[in-house]
């Protein structure tokens, strides 16, 4: 039997137990307490003991990016964002041709299978394109887009690696595809959309609960008066906030969204329906530099400056840090506390994502997945299953 005992400042979903004991047994948490069991002997951490961050849309990263589709690419990007304190990922797919994709999801069930701890745990893939709005690709490749179609999508099902699936509400066939990931317990989410409320609404109702990067890649008041006149529309960012079953996310880089509008979705949604993610590229860890973001071979290419991925004269280009920074930069920015800070990187996008039991919190029964962060929010050492990872 292996015994792990960390004793400091625990934070719990809602409040931080001083002077406590957090007691792993065989990779799981046992006990959270104020004593130790007799004859355990607990390492004193200084800072505070944090579950281990989920991101549930990334990309890659130090280089990789899981479209390259290798089982070295996804290990790679896995283990720079478990250095960062992040122990679960779901690798998240770009645009790409339906061999592309297949490729990756392959690989990531090819990782996840024979997961030895030696990089941050896959809890399922994102299936975020190809299936996105023309006018909102972004910097994914637009040759990779499509509409969604059932003998494509059902492929990837098929491999049973998919945990949460990403559709622009409007298109033909969105609704089809919803009801065919609820069938499977997907998180389905609505990303890269000129969707309006009526659109959202159908989607709704055929399961959808989340929208990706808030602000970012979606519909607007003044985008949908652009494209269907007056009365205006109602827009995905009225329907989310209006809505209280639905959840969104946000990049708390310092480069995407402003300190208000960070303080703004907190505010709206509350810690239990907003979750941070990173969206980081292949850049993360990496100097600045020009990068394909999504396949190796013919993904769109990109800058990073080291603070963020841009496309020169267009926009941003997703993340290019690790969730440390964005629970780092919310707790500075925003009036959330620390426990909601670490709740949004944690606990909020495990219970969207359906693996709560298993991880997101400093439970008993749950994995041994913890992260010690100091006074500057700066992550010092992380455990999976109850074992430091090696970090440098």
């Amino acid at each position: 039997m292996s015994i792990l005992a960390l004793r400091g400042r625990v934070v719990l979903p809602d409040s931080i137990l001083e002077d406590a004991a957090v007691v792993c047994r065989d990779g799981r948490i046992a006990e959270v307490s104020k004593r130790l069991p007799r004859g355990v002997t607990a390492v004193e951490c200084e800072g505070w003991i944090v579950p281990g961050f989920v991101d549930i849309h990334v990309h890659g990263g130090a280089g990789a990016d899981y479209m390259d589709g290798t089982a070295d690419a996804v290990r790679i990007a896995n283990l720079a964002h478990l250095q960062r304190g992040t122990t679960t990922v779901f690798p998240t797919t770009t645009t790409g041709s339906p061999a592309q994709i297949e490729r990756m999801l392959r690989a990531c069930r090819e990782v996840r299978d024979g997961w030895r701890k030696d990089s941050a745990r896959i809890a399922g893939v994102h299936l975020y394109g190809p299936y996105f709005a023309e006018t909102k690709v972004g910097c994914h490749s637009v040759d990779g887009r499509r509409d969604p179609t059932a003998n494509e999508y059902e492929q990837y099902f098929k491999l049973g690696i998919v945990k949460i699936a990403t559709c622009a509400a409007e298109l033909p066939g969105a609704t089809a595809f919803y009801r065919a990931a609820r069938k499977r317990g997907c998180l389905i989410t609505c990303g890269h959309s000129e969707a309006t409320w009526a659109d959202m609404d159908r989607g709704f109702h055929a399961g959808m609960r989340h929208v990706d990067h808030f602000w970012c890649a979606m519909s607007s008041v003044p985008s949908l008066r652009a494209r269907h006149g007056t009365p205006m529309q109602a827009s995905m960012a009225e329907f989310v906030l209006a809505n209280p079953d639905m959840s969104t996310e946000v990049i708390a880089d310092g480069q995407h969204l402003s300190k208000e509008l960070l303080e703004f979705a907190y505010r709206m949604k509350g810690a239990k329906r907003l979750c941070l993610v990173t969206d980081a590229n292949r850049a993360m860890a990496m100097p600045a530099g020009r990068y394909r973001f999504g396949p190796a071979e013919d993904g769109a290419w990109f800058e990073s400056n080291g603070k963020v991925g841009f496309v020169p004269g267009s926009g941003l280009a997703s993340s290019v840090v690790g969730l440390e920074t964005m629970v780092r930069n919310m707790k500075k920015m925003t009036s959330a506390t620390l426990p909601e800070v670490v709740r949004m990187a944690s606990l909020t996008p495990a219970e969207r994502a359906g693996v709560a039991l298993e991880i997101g919190s400093i439970e008993p029964g749950k994995f041994a997945d913890l992260a010690v962060i100091d006074a500057r929010m700066r992550v010092k050492r992380v455990f999976l299953e109850g074992e430091e990872v090696r970090r440098g």
